[in-house]
């Protein structure tokens, strides 16, 4: 498969022949595609497209229930400070407001809760009446730790005027010291966020054999070390967070309605652990969610406030917030500092690799922000390679910055940025061709299962083969001949490798335990047959943008044998759908579609047991296939598949130990993770007189196993290199020294346009998962991974006669054009 998109006329004709004119052979194949499949695997239209693309769906803002209010938040506007009064009556008196509520109104509301802490060792975190690790108060009353975090919440009879009147609370504060960076906020004497945190330091954690790693690099021919900053980001999703909440006294039940990626972890985590009310009487319904990168699986204070407001008033309470509201109530992401160390043969072979990161939770912990600074990143540091010594140490810490969380490939990314600046780097030292030494140090074919040392064991792959497509399709061996070229032009070009492991599909829930997820992660699917053949799915799973209605449809229909048309997705309330764990870290394909996959398997077992009845035949000469049955050998005596749902209705005739109707459950839990893999080669112009980095092509050669909807997916992973692509070249969140936030709105803080993207040039390789009955893998957002990594790895590439080792990210013009003009190298 080989897709160009982009902006063309932005390239030169030699790198739009190059790119634009490749015939790519056809996709490479580890193992034969398997079982022969009717409609999965095929890139059928996406049925959510027409919706979306006429404004038809239904998003939170767009809810509007009778007599709703409004509610807007009074964040802080300083980074860290004590609250010495807060004055709400100018507020209260203002035309609208109906109601004005602080800290103070909510005595019996607890703390939001983290849910996932470092696993298997000593942390500190703020506490919580359950003796769980505390996250942040739903309002703060007495000490704000980052810009935007709440104080009061106004409710009025619109949105305009709740928001006025937030500029009439008055709140005095006492300054506090503020620090901002993670590895400062560890030094003595630095200012302390949490009394329940000595040192701000929530927790040390280690992976791999420390011993074993000093002792390869004490005694390895070459070594290499860099350190490296790998920046907060700032999520962008096209909508977003908004909150409304409904209380309905008669039943004494509360509705939310939430831009949310788990709407069943959400219910469970404010019923039990926020409100305090029983778990039958809070509905979550997540309506059509505009996009997530992660940031939509957390609880934020918002969610709670509305459903508290709404009791208080006894209408609707509606919360959506705007463009710039997001940069700082919405988690951020990435944001280490890392020194890492590469130990290596003159010849090429790596034998050690060693990290220490510095990671910046936050002022608070978000739900699951330690489990993304910790285990997601230091077990991935490895990557593809077949390294025998590896270790890596985090210091998770608390700073005066918004809190960290997911964004798209959290972990992973960071992992990979560490691991493939260090393999160019050590490429350079001993004046070997980096894909050379890429191509030595990959884990071998025959070494799968795969334990990389650091806590993952790698399912399947076949990484040289993945490799050498990559390098293959980017015409890797005309480099030099086109580096010449582009300086007859003034421009420098420069290309870069990175390769990528990401652990996906998240359970399984007894191994996610042992990372210290308070929780499980396994998920769930429901099937029922109506009378007249249609078929209803639900699942757990909840959609942020990535056509479940489609896919999963696709994998019902499959194994029924039975038309896609036929089928209905229902996800996203907790009413309708059965428990659920939602989606996030790519696992929706490779968790609940095997649960789907296995409940239209349970629907089969049943019909065949009950056309045996209707067919008056032993149950082994029962045929099914294309969604009928019939006697084997006798193709006449047969029942189609409404015929049967039909029969399953009525129940006539049926024996006991056959229930009538057509109705299952299947809860899923794979035996172990699933590892996607990829190989991406970034090719930039760097323009010696402005600095301008462009990338002018980009190939990607992803593995995501057996693949459900072909053009889901490509769309899925031209999103995720522009995503990464915007890391590497524009994005970055800056706090001043006070622990403003620079990068406020979209004025100060750049992102990716159409006009940004390169060409790509896409392919996969297909190795399946032995862990799920489908053989899929993650697929949602592993190719971020890689992106940054790439790019950085060209940019250096292309000015490494000047002496450039490393530049930090982002490379934007001004910063490369200082080091063109002799500036930090």
């Amino acid at each position: 498969m080989t897709t160009v998109t982009g902006d063309t006329s932005r390239a030169t004709e030699e790198v739009r022949a190059a790119t634009a004119t490749q015939e790519a052979p056809a996709p490479a194949q580890e193992t034969p595609t398997a079982p022969e499949h009717t409609v999965l695997g095929q890139p059928l239209d996406i049925r959510e497209d027409p919706q979306l693309l006429r404004g038809e769906a239904t998003y939170v803002a767009d809810i509007d229930l009778p007599h709703t209010a409004h509610m807007a938040i009074l964040g802080s506007p300083v980074a860290h400070a004590k609250i010495l009064s807060i004055d709400t009556k100018a507020a209260e008196q203002l035309p609208g407001v109906l109601k004005v509520a602080t800290a103070a109104d909510f005595p019996g509301v607890m703390p939001l809760p983290c849910i996932w802490i470092p696993g298997g060792v000593e942390s500190h975190f703020p506490p919580h009446p359950y003796g769980l690790p505390g996250a942040r108060p739903v309002l703060t009353g007495d000490t704000v730790r980052h810009v935007g975090d709440p104080i009061a919440v106004v409710v009025a009879e619109t949105a305009r005027q709740a928001t006025a009147a937030l500029a009439a609370i008055a709140v005095a504060y006492e300054p506090l010291p503020v620090v901002t960076r993670a590895d400062e906020a560890l030094a003595e004497g630095a200012p302390q966020l949490h009394e329940a945190v000595p040192g701000n330091l929530n927790a040390y954690w280690t992976c791999g054999d420390k011993d074993r790693t000093d002792a390869a690099i004490a005694r390895a021919e070459v070594v290499v070390e860099l350190d490296l900053v790998n920046q907060r980001t700032i999520n962008s999703p096209m909508e977003p967070r908004g909150a409304v909440g409904d209380y309905n006294p008669v039943t004494d039940e509360y509705t939310l309605y939430a831009t949310t990626q788990g709407p069943h972890n959400h219910r469970f985590l404010l019923a039990a652990l926020v409100l305090g009310i029983p778990f039958n009487k809070l509905r979550v319904i997540a309506p059509t969610v505009g996009g997530s990168f992660g940031t939509k699986g957390y609880l934020y204070p918002d969610m709670p406030l509305v459903l508290l407001m709404s009791k208080a008033l006894g209408r609707p309470v509606k919360w959506v917030d705007t463009r710039t509201g997001l940069m700082s109530s919405t988690v951020q992401g990435r944001d280490h500092r890392q020194h890492a160390t590469l130990a290596g043969t003159r010849d090429g072979r790596i034998t050690a690799v060693r990290a220490t990161s510095h990671a910046n939770l936050g002022a608070y912990p978000s739900t699951i922000g330690p489990g993304v600074a910790t285990a997601l990143m230091g077990r991935s540091i490895s990557g593809m390679y077949d390294i025998d010594a590896a270790f890596c140490e985090v210091y998770a810490v608390f700073t005066n910055t918004v809190s960290l969380g997911a964004q798209r490939g959290s972990g992973r990314a960071e992992a990979a940025f560490l691991m493939e600046r260090l393999v160019d780097r050590y490429a350079r030292e001993i004046d070997m061709d980096p894909a050379a030494v890429r191509r030595k140090n990959l884990v071998p074919k025959e070494k799968f299962p795969y334990d990389n040392g650091l806590g993952w064991t790698y399912d399947s792959g076949n990484y040289p083969l993945n490799f050498e497509r990559a390098i293959e399709l980017s015409g890797y061996a005309d480099m030099p001949a086109r580096k010449a070229e582009a300086r007859t032009r003034g421009k420098r070009l420069g290309v870069g490798i990175a390769t990528y492991v990401a652990i996906c599909g998240v359970g399984p829930s007894t191994r996610m335990s042992q990372e210290g997820m308070l929780g499980g992660t396994w998920e769930s699917a429901n099937i029922r047959v109506h009378p007249t053949g249609e078929v209803s799915v639900t699942v757990g799973s909840a959609s942020t943008g990535q056509s479940h209605g489609t896919v999963f449809a696709q994998v019902a229909a499959d194994e029924l044998g039975i038309d896609p048309a036929l089928v209905q997705v229902f996800e996203g309330d907790t009413q309708k759908a059965p428990y659920g764990q939602g989606t996030y870290g790519s696992r929706s394909y490779s968790m609940a579609a095997p649960a789907v996959a296995l409940t239209a398997r349970k629907i089969k077992a049943k019909l065949v047991r009950a056309a045996a009845v209707f067919l008056n035949v032993p149950e082994e000469k029962v045929v099914y296939e294309g969604g009928a049955v019939h006697e084997a050998g006798n193709p006449e005596n047969a029942k189609t598949f409404s015929e049967l749902a039909m029969a399953m209705w009525y129940g006539w005739g049926l024996p006991p130990e056959i229930e009538p109707a057509l109705d299952e459950t299947t809860h899923f839990d794979p035996p172990d993770f699933n590892y996607p893999f990829g190989s991406h080669v970034a090719v930039v112009e760097v323009d010696e007189l402005t600095g301008e980095t462009e990338v002018v092509s980009y190939t990607a050669v992803d593995d995501a196993g057996n693949i459900g909807n072909p053009k889901i997916v490509l769309g899925q992973i031209e999103g995720s290199i522009v995503h990464g692509l915007g890391q590497a070249l524009m994005e970055a969140a800056e706090y001043d020294e006070d622990g403003l936030l620079v990068s406020s709105d979209l004025n100060h803080y750049s992102l990716p346009r159409a006009v940004d993207a390169p060409f790509f040039t896409l392919d996969k390789t297909t190795t399946p998962s032995p862990h799920n009955p489908l053989g899929a893998k993650g697929a949602g957002e592993i190719a971020t991974v890689p992106p940054a990594a790439a790019v950085v790895n060209a940019v250096v590439d292309a000015l490494s006669d000047l002496g450039v080792l490393h530049i930090d990210m982002p490379l934007t013009p001004e910063k490369v054009w200082r080091v063109l003009q002799g500036g930090d190298r």
